[in-house]
């Protein structure tokens, strides 16, 4: 007698698309502009060429005895997934949709930057499906997105906004604070032009300089200064307290979002934002199951975790030939498991319920400020502001 398929009852597909048109200096993602790429590698085939991805993935859940009950949740990311056209983006999502289903009050979610999309093709989008947009907006500050290499006019966010309203699109943005030379003042204007949008959903993130990109390469020869830990920890504090003041709830470090509801949802506390929250990003932290599409995404089934190879070109071959593009996959055992989950799920407001032998840790860190108190009284790891400024080293306290 043959046993049923396991089913997924969440599960998300993260689409990638890998294409920018201008490299900005601090990125070390899997992007390529225009002329960084050749034949085999074109962006008007990259529909067709990541919907063969969805048929093999198909195929290959089946071989795995997994049945997938209805995607909940999309999230197409890059690069700039708008520099695709909106017909080849609906021909994607309507793609996700043939192959698993997508389920009754989905989240699908794609970035953009603020220059790369106008009212017709946010409105397009909302008809196709989407319900949520993402803007890099970075920072209101020119002389910042100049360092940072970003294209667009800040004048331009409150049209963008306004458009995706219309449109019927719920709204993030995206900030990063600590870009070299940026001052605390200029990121206050930031952060206070952030709250004046209105946006549903705010992130921001810390500026890292990461090695072989042009930023590192312009710290390395004393052109920027790299970027002080104490001046962006005076940042997160700053942000925070705004977004605050302002009705945004923190619901992961580096993610604030509006309340959407009478009170707390999904475990959460009655202060903190429910329906505004990015489901799709929750997932990742919490450790469910999602299949990632298109060259260099990584894709989570189980205690399984495999990625794709990352250069569009070879990617695309591989799906010609009818093969996964898989480069490599890792098991994770017991031990390794437990420590992921402390990992990813340590950075949620809710906190982390710890077991048995990680409970006599709780004290010191709450003694230290580090973790909520209250909650460790009753084995729960929830983070302070402080807490969340050195996530690192709690983690490390429990995972030792």
């Amino acid at each position: 007698m043959t046993a049923a398929p396991e089913r997924s009852d969440r599960f998300g597909v993260y689409v990638h698309v890998p294409f920018c048109a201008v490299r900005c200096g601090y990125c070390d993602f899997n992007t390529y502009t225009a002329t960084e790429l050749g034949g085999g590698a074109s962006r008007d085939e990259y529909a067709e060429t990541a919907l063969g991805e969805m048929r093999l993935a198909a195929a290959e859940l089946v071989r795995r005895g997994r049945r997938v009950d209805g995607v909940t949740t999309v999230f197409f990311g890059g690069g700039t997934p708008t520099l695709l056209p909106v017909g080849d983006l609906r021909l994607l999502l309507a793609g996700i949709d043939e192959t698993w289903g997508l389920a009754p009050g989905a989240e699908v979610t794609t970035e953009a930057n603020p220059d790369s999309v106008g009212p017709a093709e946010l409105a397009d989008l909302a008809a196709a499906g989407f319900t949520r947009v993402s803007f890099g907006m970075q920072s209101a500050v020119p002389a910042v997105l100049a360092t940072l290499d970003r294209t667009h006019d800040p004048e331009r966010l409150p049209l963008v906004v306004e458009w995706a309203r219309a449109a019927g699109l719920a709204v993030s943005v995206d900030l990063i604070y600590g870009a070299p030379g940026e001052s605390v003042e200029q990121w206050r204007t930031s952060v206070e032009a952030a709250i004046a949008l209105e946006p549903d959903h705010i992130s921001a993130y810390a500026l890292t300089i990461e090695p072989g990109t042009k930023m590192a390469a312009q710290v390395r020869r004393g052109q920027l200064p790299m970027p002080d830990p104490d001046d962006q920890a005076t940042k997160y504090e700053l942000a925070d307290e705004a977004f605050a003041a302002a009705g945004y709830g923190w619901y992961e470090i580096s993610n604030w979002a509006r309340p959407g509801g009478s009170g707390g949802s999904g475990g959460l506390p009655a202060d903190t934002a429910a329906d505004h929250r990015c489901r799709h990003n929750l997932a990742y932290w919490r450790n469910e199951e999602w299949w990632g599409i298109g060259p260099g995404a990584h894709s989570h089934l189980g205690d399984t975790r495999f990625w794709n190879v990352k250069h569009p070109r070879p990617y695309a071959q591989r799906i010609r030939e009818g093969r996964l593009p898989i480069a490599e996959s890792e098991t994770l055992d017991a031990t390794q498991q437990e420590d992921e989950r402390i990992l990813l799920g340590i950075r949620l407001v809710e906190g982390l319920g710890v077991g048995p032998g990680l409970e006599d840790r709780l004290p010191a860190l709450a003694e230290q400020g580090l973790i909520d108190g209250a909650a460790a009284a009753g084995g729960v790891a929830r983070l302070t502001r402080r807490g969340r400024l050195l996530a690192d080293a709690v983690v490390g306290r429990l995972v030792a």
